[in-house]
Parts: C-alpha cells; structure tokens; sequence
C-alpha cells in the first residue's frame, strides 16, 4: 500500500498525512462489479482510489438509475465524505467498473486532517469542486442533449475512464446507466456506427471518436 500511495499521492500530500494515511487507512481490493457503498448504507470510511474506476450511482424511489460520475486514481467521494461528517446513510451507490484497489479512510481522522494539513483541506475543496462541475454537466446534458448526444458522451468518457476505446459493456447496461430503454440504445448505437464514430461487436464496443 505504501509504496502505491507514495506513488501518486506524495505529490499531492504532505509526508506527515502520508505516514498518518499508511497507518490508519485499510487497504482494499474491489473486484469489477463489487459494491463500493449501496444506497442506504451507513458510511464510516471515505474511499481514496490508488487505480481502478468507480461509478457512482443515483437511485430513485421507482428503482430507476443514472450515473452521476465516475472515480478514478486520485479521486475520493465528495457525497460520501459530507454523509460520513454528517453521519447520514449513503445516497448514492458506489460499484467498480474494472479492479480497483481502494484505501478507506476512518472517519475520526477526516475532521482532524481537515484543521490539521493544509494538503487534505485543499484536496477536499478540489473533490468538491470536480464533483460540483460535473453534477452541473450531467444537468446540462440531461436538460440539453439529444439521447443519440447523450449515448456518445456516456461512451467516450467511459472510454477516458476504462483507459481502453473497446468497451466490454451490453446494450442492456447502457440503458441502465442513462436510465433509457435497451431498444433506444441499441438503435442509437447502430445510428452511431453508421456515423462512423463506433464499432459494435458482440458485448464490445469501439469507440472511433473520443
């Protein structure tokens, strides 16, 4: 864990919150498609991702879901770690979208780091400020944007996220995340590949455009 952490995050804290990280944090391993946090669960650690990516999810009352954001390295949860300070449950789901490896951070330490290390107060206003910018993105595209827009967005920054332009994701599971129907998006999909912009195969798609 030490060696993972001081190769992303000594850059970004100081060596004092890195030892304190070391030793209070617990490191995790977080198998593609394992829950990260499910809605309604109670929140004790906040998550700091050393790789991997993990999609945040929102729930409605009815069962249906939008992605609002993905984690990535360097990434932590701005939702959860307002929940943790506030003791509230969880209202967003957390789940892995490939093998992620994880630190949880206690909660007990937040407050402390916050008065204690400039780094961490900064690092938190930053997350906070990603997160904002990007919850105004996906009003914005909701409010704005075609469906056929919205389909290409959603895979090009899947393709940013995954590292990879082939995406090993189904018609099914698109339809999930932008809370539309499996039909809708394998007909948008087809209209995208006659556009040049994607190639579909079997449970793959690539991403020409990105």
């Amino acid at each position: 864990m030490e060696e993972k952490l001081q190769d992303y995050y000594s850059v970004i804290f100081e060596p004092k919150l890195l030892t304190e990280i070391i030793k209070f944090g617990k490191f995790t391993t977080i198998k593609k498609n394992e829950l990260l946090i499910d809605v309604g669960g109670k929140i004790t650690h906040i998550p700091l991702l050393l790789n991997g990516a993990i999609k945040i999810v929102r729930e409605a009352k009815n069962g249906d879901e939008i992605v609002l954001y993905f984690l990535e390295r360097g990434d932590t949860c701005a939702i959860s770690f307002v929940n943790c300070l506030n003791s509230n449950l969880s209202k967003v789901r957390g789940i892995a979208e490939k093998d992620s490896e994880v630190i949880f951070l206690p909660i007990k330490k937040l407050e402390e780091w916050m008065a204690k290390y400039k780094s961490w107060r900064e690092f938190i206003i930053d997350s906070y400020s990603i997160r904002l910018d990007e919850m105004i993105e996906i009003i914005d595209t909701l409010a704005f944007m075609k469906m056929d827009r919205r389909l290409l967005k959603y895979l090009q920054d899947k393709v940013k996220i995954m590292r990879d332009p082939i995406l090993s994701v189904t018609h099914l599971q698109i339809a999930l995340d932008l809370n539309t129907s499996r039909v809708v998006v394998s007909r948008l999909l087809k209209q995208l590949e006659n556009e040049g912009k994607i190639k579909l195969f079997r449970k793959k798609i690539e991403v020409l455009e990105y």
